[in-house]
């Protein structure tokens, strides 16, 4: 029976997509927009060789380069036009959220709706563009001054290079910021993080490929690399459930009388996630983490302070060091962003202002203090999780020199992505199945409203 029920529920869904003609369009356009994005990664930027910027990259491969070059799909190794990615627009968004949090002009903004929303959307783009300027300038000077084997990574220095990178490199990033606005608008999904999920996905053959020819060489035991692979799919299934998993609290409205009827009394729930920062706590890790480590990199040694290279050494990957102030940071990083996009004085004044209450817990101070207690207790729990799932891969990649692409960081996004996804897929379908039940039911009432269809009494 089960089996049966489990069938017939595929195939409502599938006859659902069929007819779902909107949603298919949606999809369609999701893919064509990543295929233009991955076009656009092996479109060089002028004056770049790349033979040498691969050469630079192998040797940088653990520090914020290799970090950045997966969250870009190899683009930022290639030196292509969207070597910079959709990462400076992500910046400026987490940069104006904290600003809208912090400066009561901007918080004002933020509750003023539609038109708000607008307004911060605005200086989000503004500030993209500075941040790529900057960002750019620094990419443009850096490689000039970058060589590999006695070979410059650019083979005509000078004023025309770096103005023609700096103007190509955030162009790119523009055209990313759009073409991400327009997948969310007319797509599936959210566009800048399935931009990001693509760029990871793409290299994802070439990380498996790499560890099978490790396997198949003898760098790494065939059974070794099964008993990987089947903790790999044991963290996405972990990873899945803790992404899901949340905490319901009820929420109670009471009843209302108006006139000879009564209205309310229903009983709701407000779901609370348990991983509440997302993946922001590992990204802003990790980036601060690996500065010392591409620092003391690009010096190779030559002019650098004595403390600031045994730094380096330390806060390398797989080092003790680094596994302690990587807890340590995700920690601090978890609470921080759930303490700025969750606020309980706010929540607990909205709730009061609805005429909803917790049941048990007094309106007001209280509720607060209620959603604030079970706040700090998710967001624990939430963190002991991430710093699992993101050391966990770094001890293979450190012991037994695993893909990098496997790393904690890069799962979470490809789950949370899917998830999220996913979701507004099944949002779609059951929107398309209302809508066709509203439409049968409006044709039934205009036949049975047509001639000889009503009696009249």
């Amino acid at each position: 029976m089960a089996s049966a029920a489990e069938q017939l529920a595929a195939n409502l869904n599938m006859s659902s997509f069929a007819k779902a003609t909107e949603l298919k369009k949606r999809i369609w356009f999701t893919l064509l927009a990543l295929i233009v994005y991955r076009l656009g990664t092996y479109i060089p930027v002028p004056g770049v060789d790349a033979t040498v910027m691969g050469q630079l990259l192998a040797q940088h491969q653990g520090g914020i380069l290799g970090m950045f070059d997966m969250f870009t799909g190899g683009a930022l190794g290639r030196m292509t036009v969207f070597a910079l990615n959709i990462m400076p627009y992500i910046s400026a968004s987490i940069i104006i959220q904290l600003l809208s949090t912090a400066l009561p002009s901007m918080e004002a903004m933020k509750k003023e709706g539609e038109a708000g929303r607008k307004k911060l959307n605005q200086y989000t783009r503004y500030l993209t563009v500075f941040i790529a300027l900057f960002q750019a300038y620094g990419i443009a000077v850096g490689l000039e001054n970058m060589t590999s084997h006695g070979a410059s990574a650019v083979v005509m220095p000078g004023m025309f290079f770096i103005a023609s990178c700096v103007v190509t490199l955030v162009g790119g990033t523009m055209f990313l910021m759009w073409l991400g606005e327009q997948i969310t608008s007319r797509g599936v999904g959210n566009g800048i993080s399935l931009i990001i999920f693509a760029g990871i996905v793409a290299n994802l053959p070439h990380a498996l490929a790499s560890l099978f020819e490790l396997g198949r060489t003898g760098a790494l035991s065939p059974i070794f690399v099964m008993i990987f692979l089947v903790l790999a799919i044991a963290t996405i299934a972990f990873i899945v459930f803790m992404e899901q998993a949340q905490r319901r609290v009820v929420i109670q409205y009471p009843k209302r009388q108006i006139g000879n009827r009564m209205f309310g009394g229903d009983s709701t729930h407000m779901p609370l996630k348990v991983n509440t920062a997302g993946v922001i706590p590992p990204i802003f890790a990790s980036s601060v983490l690996l500065i010392p480590v591409t620092i003391s990199g690009f010096m190779n040694g030559h002019n650098m302070p004595g403390w600031l290279s045994v730094l380096g050494q330390q806060l390398g990957q797989g080092q003790p060091l680094y596994m302690l102030f990587y807890a340590a940071m995700i920690l601090f990083f978890s609470y921080f962003y759930a303490a700025v996009t969750f606020n309980p004085e706010e929540t607990a004044e909205n709730l009061r202002k609805q005429g909803g209450f917790i049941p048990g817990i007094r309106p007001g101070a209280s509720t607060a203090s209620y959603f604030d207690r079970i706040l700090s207790r998710l967001t624990t729990i939430g963190a002991l999780y991430l710093v699992v799932v993101c050391l966990l891969p770094q001890i293979l990649i450190s012991k037994y020199n695993v893909p990098f692409y496997f790393g904690g960081t890069s799962l979470i996004i490809i789950v949370s992505v899917t998830i999220d996804t996913v979701t507004q897929v099944q949002s779609h379908l059951v929107a398309h199945q209302y809508q066709g039940l509203i439409r049968k039911q409006r044709s039934r009432g205009t036949r049975s409203s047509g001639p000889g269809g009503s009696k009249r009494r």
